[in-house]
């Protein structure tokens, strides 16, 4: 025999998930016995968040029924409507498609997949979700990151977005509510790149996942409620606002000129049709889900009205500590004003006060910045506590 080391596809060298991979060694230090305070994750159902009820009831009559098995390719019909119908909703116009995914992060993937050749590019927000640059390496894309503005209210740079687009940028990514830094994008900023996008002949990619997670009565503007010609993707999907991420359901809804999209659709469909399908019987959940009584969402703000207050009033009362107010999903991103990298102060806080953040870099900033998120979903005994945490050991890290 002459077996040798098996090499990985070169695609996979850059692939970094920061929120995930934080989490090794928070385990490490967890095996030690320290206390841990966990604020890496948005994940609704670690914390004092529970879905409605009716969307459970119907996924447990769907597998009752014995709807375990396949389902249609772009997902069942009643859920489709639903989304149809939602959409109307959110003043969405001129649909081409509607799909649904394992997650919204599926739908992502398919729909850049879809649309990006070697050597080309998509506009992706810095700071921003690291799923897209994690597909980017995979897809060997070239990286063509756009600034958000700290100074105001992390809203997308739009001069710095002009610089960026070049003859090989196929599309513009906007995450709104964006995850990290919570901030709600103004319906200025929104009709600025619908004209950007006109102009360059871009697909625009609207991740709305958390779009009902909002503060102080604000009010979600979906993109492509405000021009029915311009080609673009909605992402959303049942795990933020209906808090059951382990269902894995989202969907993607195409809207645009017909004559723009028609081929953009069906590569897109013969991806779909390539892995089969979601998940069959959580799809059952998807019309009780959007439909239905949506108390869950008023009870949720309330408590993450709350604890968002606390973490924007006690960080911005540590020295070296700066935080934009949130106004959506449950997630802020502090600016450490300091030399070190983030990196090293959010490892030093993890081994020494078992707190779990993520460092700003790996959500992309602005060189030169320091900044990490934390997600606001646990309970204010525990988020002051950490908060507390935090205060302590920057002062001794800075001063090292």
């Amino acid at each position: 025999m002459s077996l040798k080391e098996i090499i990985p596809a070169v695609r996979t060298e850059n692939i970094t998930y920061a929120v995930r991979d934080i989490v090794v060694l928070a385990n490490e230090v967890a095996k030690s016995g320290k206390e841990m305070l966990y604020l890496n994750i948005g994940d609704p159902n670690l914390y004092d968040f529970e879905p409605p009820k009716h969307l459970l009831d119907a996924t447990f009559k769907a597998m009752l029924e014995n709807k375990n098995g396949y389902a249609p390719s772009s997902g069942i019909k009643p859920a489709v409507e639903a989304i149809e119908k939602e959409a109307g909703r959110k003043g969405i116009k001129n649909i081409q498609d509607i799909f649904v995914t394992t997650g919204a992060s599926e739908a992502i993937d398919i729909c850049l997949t879809a649309l990006v050749n070697d050597g080309e590019n998509v506009l992706t927000p810095t700071p921003g979700y690291p799923l897209y640059t994690a597909i980017a390496s995979k897809l060997q894309m070239m990286e063509n990151p756009y600034y958000l503005d700290e100074s105001n209210n992390w809203q997308p740079d739009i001069d710095d977005i002009k610089k960026k687009i070049n003859s090989k940028t196929k599309a513009i990514v906007l995450i709104n509510p964006n995850n990290p830094t919570g901030s709600l994008y103004s319906t200025e900023v929104l009709h600025q790149i619908i004209e950007l996008a006109a102009e360059h002949n871009l697909v625009i990619f609207a991740d709305e996942i958390y779009d009902k997670l909002l503060f102080d009565g604000k009010k979600h503007v979906s993109i492509a409620s405000l021009n029915d010609q311009v080609p673009c993707v909605t992402f959303g999907g049942l795990s933020k606002n209906y808090f059951v991420p382990g269902f894995r359901i989202g969907w993607g809804i195409i809207s645009g000129k017909k004559e723009f999209l028609k081929e953009y659709v069906e590569a897109i469909n013969k991806i779909l049709r390539a892995r089969l399908s979601a998940n069959h019987p959580e799809q059952f959940g998807i019309a009780p889900a959007l439909e239905m009584d949506h108390s869950h969402l008023t009870e949720a703000m309330k408590k993450l009205t709350v604890r968002r207050d606390l973490t924007v009033n006690m960080l911005n009362s540590i020295p070296g500590i700066t935080c934009v107010k949130p106004e959506g999903a449950f997630y802020a991103f502090p600016r450490i004003h300091m030399d070190k990298p983030d990196s090293e102060f959010v490892s030093g806080i993890i081994r020494e006060y078992g707190v779990v953040i993520v460092p700003g870099s790996g959500f992309g900033q602005v060189p030169g910045t320091q900044h990490f998120r934390v997600v606001f979903l646990p309970n204010e005994t525990i988020l002051k506590k950490a908060y507390e945490n935090i205060a302590t050991y920057l002062k001794k890290f800075v001063g090292n």
